[in-house]
């Protein structure tokens, strides 16, 4: 039996940017829920003729095809399901004036027409759990469409007006990278991956140059048991990896104005209960002295006048990637909790309020050293586990002993896992910067696809 939906928000941009926006690269993966799991296999754009290929996992893995027509510029475009889940999809993609507001911002009006599979099952399973994911997936589109112009708004009035820039970025094919990538390009942004070469630490120049901007992702990922080779290896990505490329941004016959270096929380050690902002000393242990180090690998790059800005990055919570992305099945099959006493601090943020730290870090010239790139509300780990719990509807009662976690993880267990920092995120609320998720349990249902609709 056929099904309609339709959703429609007001976007505080005019029809044209709106539109303009829709045919950018990454806007198909900007838009797509964090919470479903698809893989972009092909994508030509929206135009009559033009298909998207996807791999998607619903409820097991399959391809989805979809065929763009009825394409009017400015105004329409449209897709319809030549292969994938449901017996019919067809999507229709709206940008119409805002009548209430002089025509001067847009409507995107979202109309689909499906069909489930399966005959009487399908209409049981479209009942019980198919309508409520579709409702979950067009609010997630319309609260980051609406959201990213809100926020490019804002950005352009701290920037004195946006230029579009030559982003060049190492690490874009990792857990950030692959974020943030879609965000620029969205925002007329051209990105560039930065190439290593066959053998060493270096990086290829030719994807340097002409480069407006740099962003700086690379490194070896902390998340592993701390052996000697290990360490010798994380040191090297962040601190040897870093200086050769701030020494080759200044051979640059044009430097970019700006180097956005990753940093993180781990910097300031594990400092129980003390408030720690930018001004806080640095800590001890590895993680602070990878962090002190990997800062100051930049400094040929902010001695040749690059500005340089660090930011460092708590836990960044989305399922598809990170911490977070480990969490959930444990977390889903009810065996969750805390990770020891529970009373350490977890200084964490979503992907999405990171990437748009990132991405104002590349334009803001009053923003330069070290960024702390974290939610405004710190909370314990009993709390965050607690409240993912309760955002799953799962109990969160069975809690990781510290001596197991030490057994599993050796030294990164105590440092990463059992230690943790206050930090909180001064220099960005001294900049009027304005958080999409500030409240963590706010945060995980618009992650989880769980909002309160």
């Amino acid at each position: 039996m056929p099904e309609s939906f339709t959703k429609k928000s007001a976007i505080p941009a005019s029809t044209a940017e709106v539109f303009d926006w829709h045919e950018r690269a990454g806007a198909f993966m900007r838009l797509q829920p964090p919470w479903e799991r698809v893989e972009l296999l092909e994508f030509e754009g929206i135009r009559d003729g033009q298909k998207a290929v996807l791999r998607v996992w619903a409820p097991w893995k399959r391809k989805w095809v979809a065929m763009h027509h009825g394409f009017v510029p400015g105004v329409q475009f449209c897709d319809r399901q030549e292969e994938g889940p449901f017996a019919r999809w067809d999507h229709a993609h709206r940008v119409e004036p805002d009548p209430g507001n002089g025509g001067e911002t847009a409507v995107m009006n979202d109309d689909v027409r499906y069909e489930m599979p399966f005959g009487p099952l399908g209409m049981i399973a479209h009942g019980v759990f198919a309508r409520e994911k579709i409702e979950q997936m067009f609010a997630h589109r319309h609260a980051v469409l609406r959201e990213d112009h809100e926020r490019r708004n804002r950005l352009a009035e701290h920037a004195g007006g946006l230029d579009t820039l030559k982003v060049a970025m190492t690490g874009g094919s990792g857990f950030v990278g692959s974020l943030l990538t879609p965000l620029l390009t969205t925002r007329g942004h051209a990105v560039k991956p930065v190439r290593r070469p066959a053998e060493g630490i270096g990086w290829n120049t030719g994807d340097l140059a002409g480069a407006d901007a740099v962003v700086h992702l690379a490194g070896e990922p902390i998340a592993q048991r701390w052996s000697e080779r290990a360490k010798k290896r994380i040191r090297e990505s962040r601190l040897e990896g870093t200086r050769v490329l701030a020494e080759a941004l200044t051979r640059l016959p044009q430097k970019p104005k700006v180097l956005v270096s990753a940093s993180a929380v781990g910097f300031y050690g594990a400092r129980g209960d003390e408030l720690l902002d930018e001004d806080s000393a640095g800590g001890s242990g590895f993680l602070a002295e990878v962090a002190a180090g990997w800062e100051a690998a930049t400094r040929a790059a902010s001695d040749a006048g690059i500005r340089v800005v660090h930011p460092r990055i708590g836990v960044v919570l989305d399922p598809r990637g990170g911490a977070l992305q480990r969490m959930l099945p444990i977390f889903a099959a009810g065996v969750g909790g805390r990770l020891g006493h529970g009373g350490q601090w977890f200084p964490w943020i979503s992907s999405f309020d990171l990437c748009d730290v990132l991405a104002r870090c590349l334009v803001d010239p009053s923003l330069r050293g070290p960024i702390n790139a974290v939610a405004p509300e710190p909370v314990t780990n009993a709390v965050f586990t607690k409240t993912l719990g309760r955002v799953l509807k799962r109990p969160a009662v069975l809690p990781a002993p510290g001596f197991a976690l030490r057994a599993a993880f050796g030294e990164m267990a105590d440092a990463a896992l059992l230690g943790g920092a206050r930090v909180v995120p001064s220099r960005l609320q001294q900049a009027g910067f304005r958080w999409r998720h500030p409240d963590l349990e706010a945060a995980l249902r618009a992650l989880l696809g769980k909002r309160r609709l």
